[in-house]
């Protein structure tokens, strides 16, 4: 069976950055399983797979715009300590939810303390980076008409969730 939408595939991955440093892998671990066509990964990854197969082995580059999208000066900002009431240490890396300049949700990590001032910043952390991926296809098959209602595959006995 080949990847396409509608498919759930379970791939092994390494993920590298420019320079070659390891940022995410499936060694060890379970394989990445995902509904295809579903935007569950970044999409240069995802239209990469379009049409393999199980044991397929591939490189993808993958380029800012089809991953976390570029970095935007806009969503870092430096907020008053006092805006994280009931949070009783600050940390760098520490992330939030906060309102999103569209009136939605969004997560920002903070990046720096310097006294009463803490800098935020909503950017993905993977923002504005080139991607590298080694990816082994290890298993697709036909997603359930559940799994494309719930827009994600399940893992054995049903969804869990």
């Amino acid at each position: 069976m080949l990847i396409a939408d509608n498919t759930v595939v379970a791939i092994d991955y390494t993920l590298r950055n420019d320079e070659g440093e390891v940022l995410d892998s499936s060694e060890g671990v379970q394989p990445l399983v995902y509904l295809h066509g579903a935007a569950n990964i970044i999409p240069g990854l995802e239209q990469a797979l379009v049409g393999k197969k199980v044991g397929d082995a591939l490189s993808v580059i993958v380029e800012p715009e089809q991953a976390y999208g570029e970095y935007i000066t806009e969503l870092v900002a430096t907020l008053s300590r006092s805006m994280f009431e009931g949070v009783e240490e600050l940390q760098v890396g520490m992330q939030f939810h906060a309102s999103a300049p569209d009136g939605g949700m969004q997560i920002v990590t903070i990046r720096d303390i310097e006294g009463d001032d803490v800098t935020v910043d909503g950017n993905h952390p993977l923002a504005g980076q080139r991607l590298s991926f080694e990816v082994e296809v290890k298993d697709v098959r036909e997603a359930s008409a559940e799994e494309i209602e719930h827009g994600h595959a399940h893992g054995e006995g049903g969804h869990q969730h």
